[in-house]
């Protein structure tokens, strides 16, 4: 079985990749491999939107969703969340730097260097 979690990452990883609003219908569709019924994406879609990640609009007789955040947006804020909730910032932020590859060291620097 499914997790929730999980299940909540593929439909807001298919909102990201279309780039633009979808029915139910079309995410539904677009979760490839997946046996799902309409209503069940319907319901994590609603529970995204309860979470503010997903808004939805009308759209005729249907409602469509997208993506609140893109995903690199939405990335850093888990982050900010997740380093909200250290006792020890500085450890935290160190222990981090500390396990990341070379690469994203680099692109850390790149990212303080444009700030």
């Amino acid at each position: 079985m499914v997790g929730r979690g999980e299940l909540e990452r593929a439909v807001v990883s298919v909102l990201w990749d279309a780039g633009e609003p979808m029915t139910a219908r079309s995410v539904t569709e677009a979760l490839t491999g997946r046996d799902l019924a309409v209503t069940t994406v319907l319901t994590v879609l609603a529970r995204l939107e309860g979470k503010g990640i997903v808004r939805r609009a009308r759209d005729g007789r249907a409602h469509t969703y997208e993506a609140v955040a893109g995903r690199e947006e939405h990335t850093a804020h888990l982050m900010r969340q997740v380093l909200d909730t250290a006792g020890d910032r500085d450890d935290a932020l160190a222990r981090f730097v500390g396990a990341v590859s070379p690469e994203d060291i680099e692109a850390l620097r790149r990212a303080l260097d444009g700030r």
